[in-house]
């Protein structure tokens, strides 16, 4: 493995293990939802603005207007997923809302056949049915330490609902490509802040410790620097690498929401969250069955 590779390899492992830690971060902090993705984008806004100058990408030309807007549609969606999927940890967990939420590559696939005539293949037809059928074993189950039915079901629609929106935002970047992606995360999160500042109380951060260091940690780690090890690690690493580390996130949040609050998966649950991360490493990976002939050939 050459230094380049390597180096990329460990950036995206960083990556994803700091998002495997954002819902605990989101529980411990203790404030409502809006207010903790507001101040997610205002500590990131400030983060990222700090990054962007130091790359250079704040002078003129460097992106179109065209861009900006399509830039900030995606940060409407963007803003919109994390609320959601916020809003799910309390009421179906960590682990539940953030394997729900790997549905989203399965929406992505809809949405750009719907609107950009993509063709669904027999290989993706096969892998959504696979997670449609994790999907159904994880509504049916129920873990200890979970919230009541109605409220556990409120949260997978709620994970369901981030995914669509996550899906949504993919789709519009997918044209904007040749943006720098720091500018691009940068006018996410300060779309963010115009978006949820009529919406958040005017009391201000809280004073506790552990709710400051929450938030103050979603918005400089979790977004500034989990965004700078992430598009690093896309630009050295093979798409398919890339694929294949973008599970360590869900794992480690399964992990963390164990230690840190209990909630141990029924075994129902563990089947489905099984079916939707083979599922969504099956197409990604473009895993599929080939004849024997073609091996006889290899």
């Amino acid at each position: 493995m050459d230094s380049s590779l390597r180096r990329g390899s460990l950036e995206m492992v960083a990556a994803m293990l700091i998002s495997g830690t954002i819902g605990w971060f989101v529980l411990v902090s203790g404030q409502p939802v809006l207010e903790v993705v507001f101040w997610r984008c205002v500590f990131g806004t400030g983060t990222l603005l700090v990054i962007c100058a130091a790359f250079g990408f704040l002078r003129p030309g460097v992106i179109s207007r065209t861009a900006v807007v399509l830039a900030i549609a995606s940060g409407v969606s963007i803003v919109g997923n994390w609320v959601l999927l916020f809003a799910s940890y309390s009421r179906a967990s960590i682990a539940i809302g953030t394997a729900v939420y790997n549905v989203q590559p399965f929406m992505l696939v809809g949405l750009a056949a719907l609107f950009l005539g993509e063709k669904i293949t027999l290989p993706k037809v096969t892998w959504l049915s696979v997670a449609f059928l994790g999907m159904l074993a994880i509504v049916s189950a129920h873990g200890a330490g979970q919230a009541s039915g109605d409220q556990y079901l409120l949260g997978i629609a709620l994970a369901l609902g981030a995914a669509l929106l996550y899906a949504i935002a993919a789709l519009i970047i997918k044209r904007l490509s040749g943006t720098p992606p720091h500018l691009i995360a940068l006018i996410q999160v300060a779309t963010g802040v115009l978006l949820l500042a009529p919406w958040v109380g005017m009391g201000g951060l809280p004073g506790e410790p552990s709710a400051l260091g929450s938030l103050v940690t979603l918005g400089i780690v979790h977004t500034g620097l989990m965004y700078v090890l992430l598009y690093s690690a896309i630009q050295r690493l093979p798409t398919a690498l890339t694929g294949a580390l973008s599970f360590i996130y869900p794992i480690a949040a399964i992990l963390v929401d164990w230690v840190a609050f209990g909630h141990r998966l029924a075994p129902l649950q563990w089947l489905g969250v099984a079916l939707i991360l083979l599922a969504a490493a099956g197409m990604q990976q473009g895993w599929w069955f080939r004849s024997a002939q073609v091996a006889v050939k290899e």
